[in-house]
Formats: C-alpha cells, sequence, structure tokens
C-alpha cells in the first residue's frame, strides 16, 4: 500500500512513537459536527485493539489540554483540529474510506466522554466559603437575632448567589480554556513549521541525488511540481518522516522556490503588501509595510545559502557577485531592483536589498486618492508632461522618485520615441516606442564596462524625441543638460536630494564631477535654460510618501539661479492613529511656462488651478 499523507497528524496532536498494529476500521456511525458539538447518533461499540490506540491517545490529548476545565465550543473546535488527523491517518493505513461523516463521529466519540463527565460535574453542589457561597458550613454557624430562620431555610438570594458563583467558575475555567487554546495554536505553527523545516533539511539532499537537473530545467513549474511531489513522498516514506498533507505541500513548494526561485524570499516577492525586503546576513530578514519596517521570521540555512541566492539573482542579467566583485545592482525578472553586498565588505554576512515595485502601474488619479498629492498638483505635471517640460524629480531614499516618474510618464504622447538610460532597468513606460538602455559592469579582466555617460552620449544619435535617465549620479549630468539644451524637450531624470535648492546644487557638483572647467555662472546658466520644474517628494514619518513641493525654475538674476514655488505642502499635525494632517497649498504665482501650456492648448486649464 502507498500513503500520501504518511500519517496526517499536526503539532499538538502528534504521537510520541508509532502507534499499536491497526486492523479494520469501526462500523460506520452516523456523525453530526464534531468540532461544533451538534448531535452525534450513538454507534455500537467498537472492539477493535487497533482502534482502541487510536481513541485512547485522542482522549489523552483532550485530556491533557482541558486539565480539569470544562469543554466549551471554542476549544472543542481547535481540539477537534488536533486529533482528526490521527483518525485520518489511522483509516488510511487501514485501507478504509475516508468518509467526512466517518470521520466526525470517529472525533465526536472522543467528545462524547467528556461531555458526560462536565454534566456531572455540574449537577454537584457547589461549595466556597470563601465567596459565600450558599450551603457551606460558614453560613449555617452564624445565624443572627434580626433574621433567626437564615441559616435554616436557603432564601431566594442565597440560591441566586449559588448560581452565580457557578456561571463565574464557569467563565473562569472557560477563559483559562482560551488561553491555553491560543497557545497551543500557536505552539502548533511554530512546530508545524519546525517539522516541515526538519524534513526539508533531511531530504533536500536526496532528492538532488534522485533527479535530472538538465531535465527538470526543461518542464514548467506545475509539471516540475508534480514530478517532485512524487519523488517526495517516496523519500518521507522511506526516511520515516511523517508529515500532513499541508505540510507535505509546503515541502515541495518550499523544495520549488529553492531550486527555481529565491528560496525564503519568494512568499515575501508574492505578498503585495510588502515593499521592500532587507536581507542582512541569514538570520535577519526585514521587510516594509506601509512605509514601516519590521521583522519576519524568515530565515536561511547559513550565510552560504543567503549567497546562492544573490548569485542566482545576478547571473540572471549576466552580472556576477563574488570576492573580487562583492557590489552588485540588479533586478528581478518584474522590474524590481536589488543591490547586493557580500563579505569581506558585508561584515555580517551577505545583504540583499530588494526594492519591489506595483505589479499594476500607478497613476496620478491614483496618487490623489492615496494622498500623495492634491487634485492640482495632479494636474499640473500633467500639463507640464504635455508641454513636454524639462522634470527633474528630487527626494530621498525611498521617497517614491521612481513611482512618480512612472506616473508622469504615462502623459507622453504614443507616437514619441522615448530612450531610457538606467544602471538596472526598472522602469515600466506603457507607450509602445521605447528604447531601454542598461549599464555594464566591468568584466573579470576590469575591461568592458558601459557607464551612464556613455549611455547618455550615443541615445543623442538615436533620435530620440524624449530622454528619460533613471538617476542622475555622477558626470553624466553634463550629457544630460546638453542634451535638454539641444533640442530633447520633455525628458525627465530623478537626482538625491533633500530640498529643491539642494538639487540644483548638487546638479552642479555633478557637472564639476566630469573634469569640465566651466565658470560657476556658465553652470548655472546651462541648469537654468535646461530644467524647468523640480517636483520634491518625502517619505514622511508617518510612512506615508507625499510631494511637498512643485518649484519652477524661471531663470538667473546675477549668479543666482532663481525659482518660484507653485504648491507645498503645510504641515498641521497629526490625528489619533498618528496619521500626519497636512494640505497642499497653491502660492497663487503665475507659471512661467504659461506660454509653453498655452502653445499646447493647455493655458486655460493650468490657470484654474493655480
Amino acid at each position: 500500500m502507498k500513503t500520501n499523507g504518511f500519517g496526517r497528524r499536526s503539532g499538538n496532536g502528534r504521537p510520541s512513537g508509532p502507534l499499536p498494529p491497526l486492523s479494520s476500521p469501526p462500523p460506520f456511525e452516523p456523525a453530526g459536527d464534531a468540532a461544533t458539538g451538534a448531535a452525534v447518533p450513538e454507534s455500537p461499540p467498537v472492539a477493535d485493539d487497533g482502534f482502541d490506540a487510536v481513541h485512547q491517545h485522542a482522549k489523552a490529548v483532550v485530556k491533557k489540554r482541558l486539565d480539569g476545565d470544562t469543554l466549551d465550543p471554542e476549544t472543542r473546535k481547535e481540539l477537534a483540529e488536533e486529533i482528526t488527523p490521527l483518525f485520518e491517518a489511522w483509516l488510511e493505513e487501514s485501507d478504509a474510506e475516508l468518509d467526512p461523516q466517518r470521520l466526525s463521529g470517529l472525533v465526536g466519540r472522543v467528545f462524547r466522554d467528556f461531555e458526560s463527565v462536565a454534566a456531572m460535574a455540574d449537577e454537584e453542589p457547589t461549595s466556597d466559603a470563601g465567596n459565600g457561597v450558599a450551603g457551606g458550613p460558614a453560613t449555617a454557624a452564624a445565624p443572627t437575632a434580626a433574621a433567626p430562620t437564615t441559616a435554616a431555610t436557603p432564601t431566594a438570594t442565597s440560591a441566586r448567589a449559588t448560581a452565580g458563583g457557578r456561571q463565574s467558575a464557569k467563565l473562569s475555567r472557560r477563559k483559562r480554556a482560551n488561553a491555553a487554546g491560543s497557545g497551543a495554536k500557536k505552539g502548533a505553527v511554530s512546530a508545524s513549521k519546525a517539522s516541515v523545516e526538519t524534513a526539508k533539511e533531511a531530504i533536500a539532499p536526496i532528492l538532488l541525488e534522485r533527479i535530472d537537473a538538465a531535465a527538470a530545467a526543461k518542464l514548467t513549474r506545475d509539471d516540475l511540481s508534480a514530478q517532485i511531489s512524487d519523488i517526495v513522498t517516496e523519500i518521507l516514506f522511506e526516511e520515516k518522516i511523517r508529515l500532513n498533507s499541508l505540510e507535505h505541500r509546503e515541502l515541495v513548494t518550499k523544495l520549488l522556490n529553492d531550486m527555481l526561485g529565491l528560496g525564503p524570499l519568494e512568499p515575501l516577492l508574492a505578498d503585495d503588501t510588502v515593499n521592500d525586503i532587507l536581507v542582512n546576513g541569514h538570520d535577519h530578514v526585514f521587510v516594509e509595510r506601509s512605509g514601516k519596517l519590521e521583522n519576519t521570521d524568515i530565515v536561511f540555512r547559513d550565510d552560504a545559502h543567503v549567497l546562492n541566492i544573490a548569485t542566482r539573482i545576478v547571473t540572471r542579467i549576466g552580472r556576477r557577485v563574488d570576492e573580487s566583485s562583492p557590489l552588485c545592482d540588479a533586478r528581478l525578472a518584474d522590474g524590481s531592483r536589488v543591490n547586493i553586498i557580500i563579505p569581506p565588505l558585508a561584515v555580517d554576512g551577505p545583504s540583499i536589498s530588494i526594492r519591489k515595485f506595483s505589479k499594476q502601474a500607478i497613476t496620478l488619479d491614483q496618487m490623489v486618492k492615496q494622498g500623495n498629492m492634491s487634485r492640482e498638483i495632479a494636474v499640473i505635471l500633467q500639463i507640464a508632461a504635455r508641454s513636454r517640460l524639462n522634470i527633474l524629480i528630487s527626494g530621498g531614499t525611498g521617497s517614491g522618485k521612481t513611482t512618480l516618474l512612472n506616473a508622469i510618464s504615462a502623459m507622453i504622447d504614443d507616437t514619441e520615441r522615448i530612450v531610457t538610460i538606467e544602471d538596472a532597468a526598472e522602469l515600466k513606460l506603457q507607450q509602445p516606442h521605447i528604447v531601454r538602455l542598461e549599464t555594464r559592469p566591468p568584466n573579470l579582466e576590469g575591461e568592458g564596462e558601459i557607464t551612464m555617460r556613455e549611455l547618455v552620449k550615443n541615445s543623442l544619435r538615436m533620435r530620440p524625441d524624449r530622454i528619460i535617465v533613471g538617476e542622475v549620479r555622477s558626470s553624466e549630468a553634463v550629457d544630460m543638460l546638453q542634451a535638454m539644451n539641444t533640442g530633447h524637450e520633455g525628458s525627465l531624470g530623478t537626482v538625491h536630494a533633500n530640498r529643491p535648492r539642494e538639487a540644483l546644487t548638487r546638479l552642479e557638483n555633478m557637472v564639476g564631477m566630469a573634469g569640465i572647467n566651466l565658470p560657476s555662472k556658465a553652470v548655472r546658466t546651462q541648469i537654468a535654460s535646461a530644467l524647468d520644474m523640480i517636483v520634491q517628494v518625502s517619505r514622511m514619518r508617518d510612512g506615508m510618501r507625499r510631494i511637498v513641493s512643485v518649484m519652477e525654475v524661471v531663470g538667473m538674476e546675477g549668479d543666482v539661479i532663481t525659482t518660484q514655488d507653485l504648491v507645498a505642502y503645510k504641515y498641521e499635525g497629526e490625528d489619533a492613529s498618528g496619521r500626519l494632517i497636512g494640505k497642499f497649498e497653491s502660492l497663487g504665482l503665475r507659471p512661467a511656462f504659461t506660454p509653453k501650456a498655452q502653445y499646447f492648448g493647455l493655458d486655460k486649464a493650468l490657470l484654474e488651478v493655480i
């Protein structure tokens, strides 16, 4: 006989050793609901040694859990989940049909013994001298002159006190049972995870010996999962490892994730509420949800396991990470950005930082609904993109610069040719005519590197209508500014800066990194003529990302670049939940790009929102 569950059992209901020899199952008995306590008709007793062993074991589990307390509905439901796998395993190994009604009847038979004991306990008189419950010796020995018959004849008040005492005792027992149930449930989950991990460590080497890696690589995940599941079942049987069906499926999923995916990180990648995944060595994995960092219970086997996953990520895009090149920027198949740093630079083990992006494109309208910006700001950005303004998005790490860049780029006309330039391709533009360029690190001999500046230079020969630079961080700023000044209007880029004026200063410094000796006034003049608008985004302390400023670059006055703020976010306080309260204020200034908006027929819409 070949079984597929190997005795399906869960954490707290796991027997300490093998069950006695099993024989045929008991006669079928109609069953009610064992978990909720619905009526279950009596069935004839079963004189079967195998069944008696399982039945007694289940009763021992229930008795240990109750510890003298009553069997309330919630505890009954949790216990039913614990002991059901015992009878499932027995029925399967007895070649009996796994009928839900029969299974419920067997579980219900265990509970009937405890219900009868509880009913007898409720009929016994309750005595509690400390609480003054009627019937205790203290009450009988203390008659008073004002009420000489009180001790001899229990009053209605005394009877109610007795009933109240019983009810209080029942409630107390129920609370203890619920608390114990909660702890047992958590313990069962922990035990289940531990058993799956233990089984995985035991069978993974055996599994790799029995499969053909070349053939497995040609199969789809579903086909490979089906074949792996059969092999895992055989190995579990041979190694005498018992898992229930849920644990078996989880084990197969974990093995597939290690073989095809990113191992322990796969559940986090599938979780849409996770924005960032941060691996600090093999035993510390953090995630960001709603702008807040939190620890997880996910761990790797060791640092070698983390390094293996990191290597798998970078090799998919033709890069490498090793001791000679311990730093690497990469991307996942869905465009998520990845940074990897390994020892000796990372002291506490390999570090992986993954910035996930939404599976669905986020639009300006969605950002308005989420409170990232006001409706007026959205209209200004839409008109700016349609009017082919050169826009620089400024912000700190994780402030949402790339997300905003994607949203603004949705306003670009489908007939325009767009060239994107990035260190690791992560932009998700929706237009059909896009050329995506990506930098390349040097090879093992230190040759073959292609920098961002070289790509910007090359893009000027590709007849682009717009050039989008994912992030300006070095000398490529010179070529980007030249492109904006030489007919490539409507270009976009991002830069790391805390304030809009600091973004201008950073651009000036990055031009100096190119080794070009130009007077400061000449550099600033080129910046002022190239840029039209700077949008500042910030991740605030409540986790919300907001546009805090929309600033227009007006021109030059002497040696100073002149600007004007169109919209700014004003902080006003916070509510009871810790969410910041504020408003987006329009400063009422007429935009300097109004003539451009008029050229595209958008000036009236612009002036309405200012």
